[in-house]
């Protein structure tokens, strides 16, 4: 994806998945960004379409970022052009969405030097800060809802009542330190009794709830494994446990090292198709997505302890794959002699792809 040199005028493109406007489905469509106007097109059988399917003019554009009206898609930004036609865009990961927002937010700015506001930074990055006044709460509730690397929701048992969809003092502090949101784990308490003083966050059970109704300020979130949260009644259309126990848990426990839009060929029917894929390592897996659908649950899953993961050969097409496809293709065989084959949308990617999924292996 990534910037383009600017002879042909492209500032940035890659995929990303758009709402339709008559029909409002969800569509993974490639994104082509100029100085005054963001294209996009339809991917088939592997190859781009030579003809755009539509046209979004920056001029007095307008940009939310994040844009949370999406409950089961927390990776949303909107734009809203200067004719009012809402235009809304997904992509695959947190860092990528704001890198848009920001590219998109510049270009307005060329066109529309004393209109345009580009998103502040307290929108668009993450916070690092150990002043709480400069961490933005709508985004660290927003990362942590996220369908794919925010918190896990799982069933809990205290003093013999049992929980669903929620989630531990402790399992929230811990995923606020892994995700460098905060430094320590004081830290992260004192950011995570903002997100309950706000009412992001609601206790579950006897022992949080207590904390929160008899404990000083700064007591009452309960960095505790037996002290229970989960999200406010605004975020419980979130997919529940019970879609989240069709693959296996073990699969899917492993720790996301790697996201992103690929095109894969069908077992069956051998088409292309963009699928969200995350790979996952201790154990190795691949796991992909229809970012079509709001379902969590992944359309499939490749266990990579001992596959073997290598490129194609982009002169003609190799053997095994069906289309006429762009190259950057590359195979992985697992130890049961099941084939896949898989297009990057550009060689750094692929090589980036290869190289990650042979560390996990």
């Amino acid at each position: 994806m990534g910037t383009e040199s600017e002879n042909n005028g492209v500032l940035k493109e890659g995929f990303l998945v758009k709402r339709g406007h008559v029909v409002q489905n969800w569509k993974v469509r490639w994104f082509v960004l100029k100085s005054d106007k963001l294209m996009y097109y339809k991917y088939e059988g592997g190859k781009r379409d030579s003809c755009h399917r539509g046209t979004i003019h920056l001029s007095n554009c307008k940009i939310t970022c994040p844009c949370l009206e999406y409950e089961n898609r927390p990776l949303v930004l909107k734009l809203q052009t200067n004719t009012s036609d809402e235009h809304f865009l997904e992509a695959c990961m947190r860092e990528e969405r704001d890198e848009w927002a920001v590219a998109i937010g510049a270009a307005v700015q060329k066109l529309n030097p004393r209109n345009a506001q580009t998103p502040s930074p307290s929108q668009i990055k993450g916070s690092t800060s150990l002043q709480l006044h400069n961490v933005n709460l709508s985004q660290v509730v927003d990362s942590m809802y996220d369908l794919h690397t925010g918190i896990r929701l799982s069933s809990h048992v205290e003093q013999g009542s049992s929980y669903t969809n929620c989630f531990s003092g402790s399992a929230v502090v811990d995923w606020l330190v892994f995700n460098s949101l905060a430094l320590t784990r004081v830290e992260s308490v004192t950011l995570a009794s903002a997100l309950l003083d706000e009412a992001s966050l609601r206790p579950v059970g006897i022992r949080s709830a207590d904390a929160l109704r008899n404990a000083a300020l700064g007591e009452q979130f309960l960095d505790d494994s037996s002290a229970l949260y989960c999200f406010s009644q605004s975020f419980q259309k979130r997919g529940t446990l019970k879609s989240e126990k069709s693959r296996s848990a073990v699969e899917l426990s492993g720790k996301v090292v790697k996201r992103g839009y690929l095109l894969k060929q069908g077992h069956k029917v051998k088409n292309w198709k963009v699928r969200l894929f995350i790979l996952r390592a201790e154990p190795g897996f691949l796991h992909y997505y229809d970012p079509s659908k709001d379902d969590i649950t992944p359309v499939g899953g490749i266990s990579l302890r001992g596959c073997l993961v290598s490129a194609l050969d982009d002169n003609g097409t190799p053997s095994g794959v069906k289309g006429k496809v762009q190259g950057n293709l590359f195979k992985i065989i697992t130890q049961m002699e099941t084939h896949y084959y898989i297009q990057s949308p550009t060689h750094e990617e692929r090589m980036d792809w290869i190289q990650a999924i042979r560390k996990v292996t």
